[in-house]
């Protein structure tokens, strides 16, 4: 008899801990007692080892009528497609291996947590202040006993509410989610000019790099806007290049702010921001890769990028390919990924996309 016969499910369950998502949907599916262990020992955050996998790049089809995503194993380089909970939702930041949403078929900001890999989902409490179209950020504790699911804030500032007088004004008051206790408080206020730049030009990504959260303006000339959620403070950093760039994208490199940005007829480029608000050059996308990523146009208008710790994507649909720049060791080494055109030997149609990278994990977050 074999030995994984003769295995406590406890044991068993333990070993499963250590595969990627898709290897343990492969276990589950081996006989009968396999699948039986996985739903009796579920996975949970402390057992779960996935936070030593490599991100998954999850792309969201903006106009998505089936509410699936599809989302890559960088490991052995296949795409998966996902359940999604709600068809219309637009991806703002990971949170470990959460996903935080936005709801983009309500007017006013609806805000919601998300496993895709397990299907759980649920909405945030509404805002004291109901706004349209206000900046998102997010702050993640370090000081979490799990790295999977770890306590977070969210912040929102910016955007249109209602006028007392009747009509719409530009929101100065700052809002807080606090994961903890499952509440928003107003804790600052926004001065005028950053609130219409916030509302009108920048879109929900954003950076956190220690208490600071950083956005950048969609119009050109292109611009930071800095936000220090212990003092209360804001700030505006100027970008390299601002009135050249053809498309900007804020990410975090080597634990500092980076700025990823492209020109026409020129390359890509990846700035690190140093002390007194200085851009140092540290990376550029090889030309071959990003001829291939621009089909050969090198126009880089149509180029959207996300990004974390281990990873830089740079990706215009579903079906084009993407160039991205990992983390090996020491070193970020550019690579690149093929487009999602088949899905189990059936064709996709193209679409436009929105891009996410979360470290996938089975365990339960216990968010529903």
């Amino acid at each position: 008899m074999s030995i994984w016969n003769n295995l406590p499910l406890d044991l068993l369950a333990k070993i499963f801990s250590f595969l990627s998502p898709d290897s343990l949907a492969i276990a589950r599916s081996v006989c009968k007692t396999w699948h039986t262990c996985s739903k009796a020992y579920p996975l949970s955050p402390t057992t779960s080892t996935t936070t030593t996998t490599s991100s998954w790049f999850l792309a969201l089809p903006i106009r998505n009528h089936r509410a699936s995503c599809y989302a890559h194993n960088p490991t052995i380089d296949k795409w998966h497609q996902l359940s999604l909970p709600l068809p219309s939702i637009r991806p703002i930041a990971s949170i470990g291996s959460l996903l935080l949403l936005r709801v983009t078929n309500s007017t006013n900001l609806q805000l919601g947590l998300s496993n895709p890999f397990t299907g759980e989902f649920k909405h945030l409490p509404r805002l004291h202040a109901a706004r349209t179209n206000p900046a998102v950020g997010v702050t993640v504790s370090e000081s979490s006993s799990s790295t999977l699911f770890p306590s977070f804030k969210v912040y929102v500032a910016g955007g249109m509410s209602e006028a007392a007088e009747g009509g719409a004004k530009y929101e100065t008051k700052v809002e807080m989610y606090d994961s903890r206790i499952e509440t928003w408080r107003i804790v600052g206020s926004t001065p005028v000019e950053f609130a219409v730049r916030l509302t009108v030009w920048t879109p929900n990504e954003n950076v956190c790099i220690g208490e600071t959260l950083y956005w950048v303006t969609s119009a050109r000339a292109y611009s930071v806007v800095g936000y220090d959620v212990g003092r209360n403070g804001w700030r505006e950093v100027g970008v390299p290049m601002a009135e050249k760039l053809e498309f900007a994208s804020l990410v975090k490199r080597n634990g500092a702010l980076g700025l990823v940005g492209g020109t026409c007829g020129g390359s890509g480029c990846i700035w690190g921001l140093s002390e007194g608000d200085k851009w140092c050059l540290i990376d550029e996308v090889p030309f071959e890769l990003g001829l291939r990523l621009l089909g050969g146009k090198r126009v880089w208008e149509s180029v959207k990028c996300v990004g974390n710790d281990d990873c830089i994507c740079l990706y215009r649909d579903l079906g084009s390919g993407m160039v991205a720049c990992r983390r090996v060791g020491w070193e970020w080494v550019w690579v690149w990924i093929y487009g999602c055109d088949y899905i189990k030997g059936k064709p996709l149609l193209n679409s436009p996309i929105r891009g996410a990278l979360l470290h996938p994990t089975l365990a339960s977050s216990l968010i529903c």
